[in-house]
């Protein structure tokens, strides 16, 4: 093994290298680079390290760190990720480009500094549009089909493997098709070991993908894959598409980041591959973390992962049809396509005045109430969201508001209210204007817990932070369990009424005890008042999740 090879398969994690994948179909990963490019991302190297361990974890067979030696992060990442991550199924990537016009690619220093990051794969990018070469490269034909082969030559030389990304690939061959499928033949000769076609522009759609990688496959002989940009929408659909024409090897993205409107999706061509196609591409049971995966590179991202995202959406098997929640109580299949927990999600109920009976029954099983043969009951219930829904408020997105409705007309016997952890008494909030311009916010709550009355004062950032420190305040002292809940989201919404330009005000509002996170609703005249209701709810079931005594 040569001194280069040698630190290849050491930038592994381990002197012989990673766990190999099935080399008969890559899942190659381009997060760290092609994801990076998405509008507002900036990853630290901390932050790559991160992705790069949680996308190993899942069992991606190539991780893409990004260009080494265009940017001192990029070169920062490839000395540390091979110290710092005992790689198990991923091998690392370095990006970089051909040698330059001209210039020997034994001199070329980027071409170097992709031998310097001693990654054990190297993807070239090559220019395979002849419009392309001639205005952005500034050179012949001829010239870039050298510098094609004579760049993978010199790397597989030094023991890399190389994959080359042939960049408008598909533009290109639809305005020149006999060079276009030169530059592949070009790197598969030179010992590429896969040419990827890359739709750079994303402006291709599944039937144009898959005709032109049957057609260039059968031409060329080359071992081919796909790049596919999400432009028209069909990034995933052309992916998939390729495979159908004979493409063995994916690019994607977690989550879809990347430039513009981003990239083919890692977790729905994935779970396509696994569960549609029924091929094999990551390790046993690393499927059913989809979820959790995708999820925890969002959090790294700094993005709040998309509700609707295939397959690991909150609401990729949320039901809120009446007739649906009627079917899937018989069949859950009816309405889904796959079981969710194959891709580690769960499927969700949602209540709202569209709802019927057995929605209502569905969600309070998930709750952990049992409303079979409790006909009158569930009418009550179903009655009662839809008189509030009609007021403003909405459970699907509020579900522990929801599961104290439910908890007041199954424990409420004949008040039609469960025994409560405290009452308020009073409420206000004043804001203070002063000559000096400063704004002082405060609230006075009076309130009853365990038979002690408590009034208590708070001052805050506003109204609502005022009454929340108040309400907080005065719980705590009955109460300790409180300290550990944390407000971590407030939305506001301002409904239009029905009558003339009067209005309705909706809150939202998200609190955490560390183990968990829940959503409660509140409406009102006015913004504080609805606040008010939603901090009521959210601190009751934060007592409710501790296991707190109820007064009566």
């Amino acid at each position: 093994m040569t001194s280069d090879a040698a630190g290849a398969a050491a930038a592994t994690g381990s002197p012989t290298g990673p766990q190999a994948p099935d080399d008969g179909f890559h899942v190659f990963d381009t997060t760290l680079r092609d994801g990076a490019q998405r509008e507002g991302v900036n990853l630290t190297v901390a932050d790559k390290l991160t992705i790069a361990r949680h996308l190993d974890e899942y069992g991606v067979g190539f991780i893409e760190g990004g260009w080494p030696g265009a940017n001192p992060r990029d070169t920062e990442f490839f000395a540390r990720a091979p110290e710092e991550i005992d790689f198990r199924h991923a091998q690392l990537v370095a990006f970089g480009s051909t040698r330059r016009a001209g210039v020997p690619a034994q001199i070329d220093p980027q071409v170097q500094a992709l031998l310097d990051a001693k990654a054990p794969v190297v993807t070239l990018v090559a220019k395979a549009h002849d419009r392309h070469v001639e205005l952005a490269l500034r050179t012949t034909l001829e010239e870039n089909l050298s510098m094609i082969a004579e760049t993978v030559g010199h790397l597989r030389e030094h023991g890399r493997r190389v994959f080359v990304d042939c960049e408008h690939f598909f533009d290109g061959y639809q305005a020149n098709p006999r060079y276009a499928a030169q530059v592949v033949r070009t790197a598969h000769e030179a010992g590429a070991e896969v040419v990827v076609l890359c739709d750079t522009n994303g402006g291709m759609i599944p039937a144009q993908i898959q005709a032109v990688v049957r057609t260039v496959a059968a031409d060329t002989g080359a071992r081919l894959g796909i790049h596919a940009q999400d432009d028209t929408g069909c990034a995933v659909a052309n992916t998939l598409a390729a495979v159908d024409g004979g493409a063995t090897h994916v690019q994607c993205t977690a989550n879809g980041y990347g430039e513009r409107v981003g990239n083919a999706n890692l977790f729905p061509v994935v779970a396509a591959l696994e569960l549609k196609y029924g091929r094999r591409v990551l390790p046993e049971g690393a499927l059913a973390e989809t979820t959790r995966i995708s999820h925890a590179i969002a959090e790294v991202v700094n993005l709040t992962p998309s509700t609707h995202q295939p397959y690991v959406g909150t609401s990729a098997f949320a039901h809120k049809g009446g007739l649906h929640a009627s079917a899937i109580k018989i069949d859950p299949d009816l309405y889904q396509h796959i079981a969710p927990e194959l891709v580690g999600n769960t499927m969700r109920m949602l209540v709202s005045d569209m709802a019927g009976r057995a929605s209502v029954e569905l969600k309070g099983k998930e709750l952990g109430y049992d409303l079979s043969g409790e006909r009158e009951l569930v009418g009550r219930v179903v009655e009662r969201v839809k008189e509030q829904e009609l007021k403003g408020y909405t459970y699907e997105a509020a579900d522990a508001s929801f599961e104290l409705l439910l908890r007041d007309e199954v424990h409420g016997g004949a008040t039609g209210t469960a025994p409560r952890f405290f009452r308020a008494e009073s409420w206000r909030a004043i804001v203070e204007q002063r000559p000096d311009g400063m704004q002082v916010n405060e609230a006075t709550v009076k309130l009853w817990a365990k038979g002690e009355r408590i009034v208590v004062t708070g001052e805050g950032n506003g109204p609502v932070d005022a009454l929340d420190r108040a309400l907080r305040a005065g719980l705590e002292r009955i109460h300790p369990a409180l300290a550990r809940l944390n407000l971590v989201d407030y939305k506001v919404r301002i409904l239009e009424g029905a009558h003339g330009t009067s209005s309705t005000t909706r809150v939202l509002l998200s609190m955490s005890d560390g183990s968990g996170e829940w959503t409660t609703v509140g409406v009102g005249d006015n913004v504080i008042a609805a606040s008010w209701q939603a901090l009521d709810d959210g601190y009751t079931y934060g007592l409710l999740r501790a296991g707190a005594e109820a007064q009566d």
